[in-house]
């Protein structure tokens, strides 16, 4: 077996596969993945997207790398609100147009670890990307989804409504002249997209971290030490005392390792994970926040500064790093990659990666564990996914607040993981935003 990918859309985890096929390395699989999601997943990452990276060589060197946005020196203008109506979960206000821009790194990141661990041509990772946008694809009913709820984004201006207008089609020409450029220029390209950002973009460092670490199930899970990760091993630290938790376990450790941060906004982040033959593991999460509504050369520029349940509302200085959720995810089995997991889904993608882990470490397969009703407490309030047995919900306590959920929704996140254990490899992507995995023969 040449590895696995898994990833938010079945054509971002096609590119990546196929690089696979062709002897590249998990970290050039992903990276043609994550460019092949800038024409597929543009809503959510881009050329002006942000993220963390995480690599784990055959040797053992582990890198962990902040790719995150950064606060520019001066915005680009003003901040709108757009009330967005979620249903189920209600009506939630955004912070978009020109000054919720922050600095994006996410190509200067990919670029460092294009460097370090790749083995394939750069242009010729980014190039299915733009054979991709120049046909545009079908909507499939999770993007649909998606896109309707963000509508009011998308559709902001012109340079939206011409890719997403179309209610059967995504357009994505507009973008191929940009992709050309992430092909031929690399990270510098950023600054002809945003040259308001010139200074602040050539100052701009990808930062290497040391990862979070704790032993669950004879296992080591390394984590970003971002307020996301940090969630993440709480969770799984609180699971892993109580050994079989029951659902009031898990709403609790859940209640407990978020505090304060519970609420947030529901699309954002988009994650991919791969594993190669060799036992090199990589994963990328990456975002646009929940988009800026502002674009340009048919790619939409983020709104990080407008991300204020996440970022909090105080005066950033120039440069600063903002916070962030996203932790890719991973566990180590005696030193080697076992499991490589993370997650979309703002505030609430800490609790789905650790729900999910802890689902797999504990034995079941990784799609039985990724399609496992999830929950989440925000404020007093325990939200209840649907699919939980009723034997389940009736042992919670009394006078508790649930609400529960009809079916799977996109609310819980969305994970993408992949899973090397006793030489098997499976990989899966969630159906709740429309994500894919493939196992590479």
């Amino acid at each position: 077996m040449r590895g696995a990918i898994a990833a938010g859309h079945p054509l971002s985890a096609d590119a990546g596969a196929r690089v696979l096929r062709g002897g590249g390395n998990a970290v050039d699989a992903l990276l043609a993945a994550a460019f092949t999601a800038f024409v597929t997943e543009g809503p959510l990452t881009g050329p002006a997207g942000g993220g963390f990276v995480l690599v784990h060589t055959p040797e053992g060197e582990i890198t962990v790398l902040d790719c995150f946005f950064a606060v520019p020196k001066r915005g680009l203008g003003a901040m709108e609100e757009l009330v967005i109506d979620f249903g189920d979960a209600g009506t939630q206000v955004f912070h978009v147009g020109p000054g919720s821009v922050a600095v994006p790194g996410l190509l200067a990141g990919l670029e460092a670890v294009h460097r370090r661990f790749g083995t394939h041509e750069w242009g010729s990772l980014v190039q299915p990307a733009v054979d991709l946008a120049a046909e545009g694809f079908e909507r499939d009913d999770q993007r649909a989804f998606l896109h309707l709820i963000l509508e009011g984004i998308l559709l902001r201006d012109e340079g939206g409504r011409a890719i997403y207008g179309d209610h059967a089609r995504v357009r994505t020409d507009a973008c191929v002249a940009a992709l050309e450029r992430v092909r031929d220029a690399g990270a510098a390209m950023v600054a002809e997209l945003l040259p308001e950002y010139a200074a602040d973009l050539a100052a701009y460092r990808p930062l290497e971290l040391e990862p979070l670490a704790r032993d669950v199930r004879g296992r080591t899970v390394l984590s970003t030490p971002s307020q996301g990760g940090g969630v993440v091993q709480r969770i799984l630290e609180l699971l892993d005392e109580h050994g079989e938790p029951t659902l009031a376990d898990e709403a609790r450790a859940v209640a407990d390792a978020y505090g304060p941060l519970g609420s947030g906004p529901l699309p954002g982040t988009t994650h991919i994970s791969v594993v190669d033959a060799d036992g090199r593991a990589a994963a990328l999460s990456s975002t646009l926040g929940s988009g800026s509504g502002v674009f340009r050369e048919g790619t939409q520029l983020n709104n990080m500064l407008g991300e204020l349940d996440v970022i909090g509302p105080h005066e950033k200085a120039p440069g600063e790093r903002l916070a962030s959720m996203m932790t890719p995810t991973l566990a180590l089995d005696h030193g080697r990659p076992e499991l490589v997991i993370g997650s979309a889904g703002s505030v609430r993608l800490a609790g789905a990666i650790a729900q999910v882990t802890w689902r797999i470490l504990s034995g079941m397969p990784v799609g039985d564990a990724i399609r496992a009703p999830r929950l989440h407490v925000e404020g007093t309030t325990l939200q209840l996914e649907g699919g939980w047995p009723e034997d389940a919900v009736a042992g919670l306590p009394d006078g508790w607040d649930v609400n529960r959920w009809g079916d799977l929704n996109l609310y819980f996140g969305g994970v993408q993981a992949v899973q090397r254990a006793q030489g098997v490899l499976e990989a899966a992507g969630d159906p709740r935003r429309g994500g894919a995995g493939i196992v590479v023969e």
